[in-house]
């Protein structure tokens, strides 16, 4: 904020702002001293104004990001799994680096070194949340950053969506596999990602309370996209659901890793290759197309609100196309 009095026969300007060095200058007339003043508040604004060295002495990314797990992402729904990436990225070297050093060359580099290791979509990912992280320590916090250095460089090409699905006998081959499993909700859950469609963390957080066996629906709040929705369901899901114990509020009280880890024993044990639980949704979705559900009525299943989204999710067989045909 810019502040101008008269001193002798002088007007002395002096404009402070949080996390810049005060900036005065005095003028023999008013009018200049408040064009300048309205000059430096516009750069202000931009963050060009010099910075204080001193804000910038021992801050490093590390800093910036403890700051944003505290503060930002428990206000945030994937607040958890964001945590995740955020530790990771603490865990490597980049995080010392001390704010005035960073400029846009120090994020190109960790993008071609992480692109190395792992998918281009999880390394768009982690640029994305560190991108927001930037954003809100230039606009929120008053740290004084000339740019965004995420926001100039180029992203990772987005992969190609995953277009897999349940193939012929592996089912059968996972049902036979789960007999020796300890895990007796995993078979349960397997059941009911493919009648419903539903989220692994959907299922997970679901309450008996919001079940309704006679209407053949289950109520899920607070879903990914933030609202509430409406799961109708099938025969056999109900059937699936009426057989489970209540021992707990939840109707599956497990923890997603244990469900992860669970999953991926009995992948291995059915000598499956390269299918994912969220790879059941898609097998969910592309049967509720094949069933001869509209569009709108998927989605309403699904919740997806963007209807090229949900493109994404469903995988028709050719066969079965050609068999309408006939």
């Amino acid at each position: 904020m810019a502040t101008i009095r008269k001193r002798q026969n002088k007007w002395q300007v002096q404009v402070r702002r949080t996390g810049f060095a005060c900036v005065s200058k005095s003028f023999h007339k008013k009018a200049d001293a408040d064009s300048w003043a309205r000059m430096l508040e516009a750069k202000a604004d931009a963050n060009e104004l010099p910075q204080a060295r001193k804000l910038f002495s021992n801050l490093d990314l590390s800093s910036l990001i403890i700051r944003y797990q505290h503060e930002i992402l428990p206000l945030k729904k994937g607040g958890a799994n964001e945590r995740i990436v955020l530790d990771a990225v603490l865990r490597r070297k980049i995080s010392g680096t001390l704010l005035s050093a960073i400029n846009v060359s120090t994020f190109a580099s960790y993008r071609d070194e992480r692109l190395k290791l792992v998918r281009a979509s999880t390394v768009k990912r982690e640029l994305a949340i560190l991108q927001h992280m930037f954003n809100v320590a230039r606009s929120e916090w008053g740290i004084p950053l000339s740019n965004n250095p995420i926001e100039l460089i180029q992203k990772p090409s987005a992969s190609k969506p995953r277009k897999r699905r349940l193939e012929a006998g592996e089912l059968e081959a996972l049902q036979d596999a789960v007999k020796g499993s300890r895990a007796t909700y995993l078979w349960p859950l397997v059941e009911l990602a493919i009648e419903t469609g539903m989220r692994r963390g959907e299922m997970l957080k679901a309450e008996w309370r919001d079940l309704d066996l006679q209407v053949r629906k289950l109520t899920l709040n607070d879903t990914k996209n933030g609202e509430d929705r409406t799961i109708p369901l099938t025969v056999r899901a109900t059937e699936v659901l009426l057989k489970l114990p209540r021992t707990d509020n939840r109707i599956f009280p497990v923890s997603p890793v244990a469900v992860r880890h669970a999953w991926e024993r009995l992948r291995k044990r059915a000598g499956i290759e390269d299918l994912h639980f969220h790879d059941l949704r898609h097998e969910a979705i592309s049967r509720f197309f094949e069933m001869g559900l509209s569009v709108p009525e998927v989605a309403l299943i699904s919740g997806h609100r963007d209807y090229r989204m949900l493109a994404r999710y469903t995988h028709l067989r050719v066969e079965d196309v050609v068999n309408k045909l006939k």
